[in-house]
């Protein structure tokens, strides 16, 4: 009888809202199992987009690829501040979480269809992902007070702009781009209309942290998809010189992706410019460095296919799929992580510089190897610029 209220407590404690000054608040396994799950459908979104450019459909194969990756990071960027704010970790927590993760592989399911302009599974996933939120949206109004009207604004809008993703199913094709833009303005305002009357505790250091998790778990996807198309490249007698290269350049730049993002510390304006507004750029902005490191290894698979001669595509056509995601990245990290504003002029600098390089690039003889050469070099310049030290903590 005296463990019984013990046993209760774990099944379901009161959710509370969580200490913005925390100390050793870390992402927990059942975070890392969600985003290790994620990178399914970010794998899948990826592989979609390299078919569509290998074909020559680069045009629909990027918007296409843009569509489905918002509902890939929005899905993750949700639950991730909501775990930064009211992380738990009892049994209703737990299985909430697990049917978010459940709807997160239902979208990757659906990538190959949503390419072909049926949404209708991914859209499922999306809608069984997002009401289980608002399931926790609900249980913390229930449960902290001083947050209970923000928590009522999020579940209300989540789930209002999940009857727009439903009725949007129904409307003429003709309309699809203009519907989709306009629900996704209504996503991405629910946060800004619930914060405003009362703000969640979520904590610096663990959502950047979180953020900084799911990067590497692109960056490991990118590898993934150039090994995986060097390891079909090498069946092509004639072409192991060139593939051996090529893939000794692809970890150079995934190599220098990795340290040019890392090098400062995530959490840093984050803490120095505590506003709403720093959240939402910050939050909002990294769908560029998500979705453009995801790019990345469908630029790569690209090219091999081009070194190999099996993609019938001019050259300039072919770099482009890498060296533009590449830009991107470089432009995203530097006004999220870096600024332009940055007291270390060579670094603030050399950013947006070496992105118009990398563009440059593309009508080079080896788009791929100038790349990597151009990404080393900015991390060579970061080093020297601060003298060899590690960001401050």
């Amino acid at each position: 009888m005296t463990e019984q209220p013990s046993r209760i407590r774990v099944w379901h404690r009161p959710m509370r809202s969580r200490d913005r000054g925390e100390h050793h608040r870390v992402a927990t396994p059942l975070e890392l199992l969600f985003d290790l799950c994620f990178v399914v459908a970010v794998g899948q979104a990826a592989a979609a987009l390299h078919h569509a450019l290998a074909e020559g459909h680069a045009a629909h194969g990027v918007t296409s690829f843009a569509m489905v990756f918002f509902a890939i990071w929005w899905g993750w960027l949700n639950f991730s501040w909501f775990a930064s704010a009211y992380d738990t970790d009892d049994v209703p927590y737990r299985l909430a979480t697990l049917v978010q993760i459940a709807g997160g592989l239902t979208i990757a399911a659906g990538v190959s269809r949503a390419f072909e302009g049926d949404f209708r599974v991914i859209v499922a996933g999306y809608v069984l992902m997002r009401l289980s939120l608002v399931g926790q949206w609900l249980r913390a109004a229930r449960s902290v007070p001083e947050t209970r009207p923000a928590a009522l604004r999020f579940a209300a809008g989540i789930a209002l702009c999940q009857v727009l993703w439903i009725l949007r199913l129904f409307l003429p094709p003709s309309t699809a781009a203009v519907t989709f833009v306009a629900v996704v303005l209504c996503e991405l305002a629910v946060p800004v209309v619930a914060e405003r009357s009362a703000r969640t505790a979520w904590h610096p250091h663990h959502i950047a942290e979180r953020y900084g998790l799911f990067t590497l778990i692109v960056l490991g996807e990118v590898i993934l998809s150039a090994t995986n198309a060097v390891k079909e490249g090498t069946s092509e007698s004639g072409h192991l010189g060139a593939l051996i290269s090529l893939a000794a350049a692809a970890l150079v730049l995934v190599f220098s992706m990795w340290w040019l993002y890392f090098d400062r510390p995530g959490h840093a304006r984050l803490v120095r410019r505590p506003g709403m507004f720093t959240a939402m750029s910050w939050g909002y902005g990294h769908y560029f460095i998500f979705a453009s490191a995801a790019a990345v290894g469908a630029g790569l698979e690209v090219a091999v296919a081009y070194d190999t001669g099996t993609l019938h595509l001019s050259g300039v056509a072919a770099a482009l799929p890498a060296t533009v995601p590449v830009a991107v990245f470089l432009l995203s990290v530097w006004l999220l992580h870096i600024g332009p504003t940055n007291e270390c002029r060579p670094i603030a600098i050399g950013f947006p510089v070496t992105a118009v390089l990398v563009l440059a690039a593309s009508f080079t003889p080896a788009p791929i190897h100038v790349t990597a050469g151009l990404a080393a070099a900015l991390v060579v310049l970061t080093v020297v610029a601060t003298h060899g030290s590690p960001s401050p903590a």
